[in-house]
Parts: C-alpha cells; structure tokens; sequence
C-alpha cells in the first residue's frame, strides 16, 4: 500500500513539473489551437531581435544566437526534401562578424532563397537581407544604414581606427556585391548628415531600399512565395537540362 501511494505522488509531481502541452501552448502563444505548417519543400528561417555573436547578451533581450543557425543552414544545404529556403528578417542589427558569417552562409547555399524584410532589417541586417538571390521589404519596413561601431574599452591607438575601416570595407563589399546598390550610393547612405538624431547614417523605408537598388522589390508574403516557388522550378529547369 504504501508503495503505490509513493508511485501516486511521484505521478503527480510529475504531473505538476511538467505542463501539458497544452498549457505550453498557451504559456508560449497565448492560444491553445496553433496552425500547424505542412510538410513543404520550402523551409522557413526567420531572424528577429539582436544578432547575438560571441558574448552572450542579457535575458530580457530578443536573440538570435548565429551559432544555432549555421548548423540549421548546413541542414538546410544537406536536406534533399528543402528545395528553397525564406529567409524573414526583423532584426536590430548586432555583432557584424556574427552577421557576416551569417550572409556568408546563406549566400553560399546552391538552392533558391528569397528574403522579407519585415518591420526592421537594420545595421548588419543589411548584408543579410541581400544575401539572398532575390529580396523583399513590405512597404512600411525600414533599414538603417550607418557606419561600424566598437561599444566597451576601445585602445585609442591608428590600428584600432583601422581595423574599423576594414571591417566596414567588408560590410560595404558584401552589400555592393550581393545587390544593386553603387558603392558610392551606399556610402552616402551610410555617412549621411541630418538624417538620424544621434548618429550618422540614413534610414532607408520600404520603397526607397527598391530604388536604392539595395532591394529587388516591394512586397509580401505572397510575393516571396511566389517568388521562391518560381526560382525552384528554374532551378529544376537547370538540372534537367546538365542531366541531358
């Protein structure tokens, strides 16, 4: 008697520690039925909040760890069922060798890929969403483009303003070469007077990004999807024909 009431209470404990799913649901999305995706052959990675590289940001900050997402992207590459990838972007910006290795990735990838710039594709968010063979931005989203900053202890000595320099070199030469965007335009943009309250650089909305050429087109989910859809079939296209 006295083991099966210890087995009840170890049953409850355990009941208590671990919420249904349903309640993880709940706690997690605030509603109880979520649609469920179904089995796609394009797979979908979003990046959101702050870019986080090699020092751990606080708790209450919204992150994404690059050190998840490069495995994520390897998958992605060795997945014969993921025929496209989409990349959603609202994101601040963050550690800029985090977010190159980032562009870097999804740039080298040999399937289709497609971005959306939705609500903000700030600082190093830029590289990212050019990387991309093709890109979108929803009509209010916004990209602010200013030069490479240090926070911290900074040595005031000439090769700390260099390696600034060609750190900002690297960002520049990755943006210019992944859209259509002059590399005198992006300067501009980048060392603009007047435009921000406290810092320089421009703020670049929906639109303007397209006219810039630093983004193929103004659009949505429906548009990227297309899109994505349409660059598979190319792609597939490609394949038949070498295979012949």
């Amino acid at each position: 008697m006295n083991e099966d009431k210890t087995k009840k209470e170890d049953q409850n404990q355990d009941e208590q520690s671990n919420p249904s799913s349903l309640v993880q649901k709940i706690q997690q999305l605030g509603q109880s039925n979520v649609p469920q995706a179904p089995d796609s052959n394009i797979h979908v990675l979003s990046i959101i909040g702050q870019v986080e590289g090699h020092v751990q940001l606080p708790p209450q900050n919204k992150t994404t760890k690059y050190e998840h997402l490069l495995p994520q992207l390897i998958a992605i590459e060795q997945n014969n069922k993921i025929e496209g990838l989409v990349i959603l972007l609202n994101t601040v910006g963050g550690d800029v060798e985090a977010g190159l290795a980032l562009s870097e990735m999804i740039a080298s990838i040999s399937k289709p890929t497609v971005s959306i710039v939705l609500g903000g594709g700030h600082s190093i968010g830029v590289p990212i969403a050019v990387s991309t063979d093709y890109s979108f931005i929803v009509p209010t989203a916004t990209m602010t483009i200013h030069p490479i900053r240090l926070t911290g202890l900074v040595i005031g000595v000439p090769q700390t303003f260099e390696y600034l320099d060609k750190m900002q070199d690297r960002v520049i030469n990755f943006v210019t070469h992944h859209s259509n965007i002059k590399e005198e335009k992006f300067k501009e943009l980048m060392f603009e007077k007047g435009n921000l309250t406290r810092d320089i650089g421009t703020n670049v909305v929906g639109a303007d990004a397209v006219e810039y050429g630093l983004i193929d087109e103004v659009g949505g989910v429906t548009d990227a999807m297309k899109k994505i859809n349409e660059l598979i079939n190319e792609n597939k296209e490609k394949e038949g024909q070498v295979i012949q």
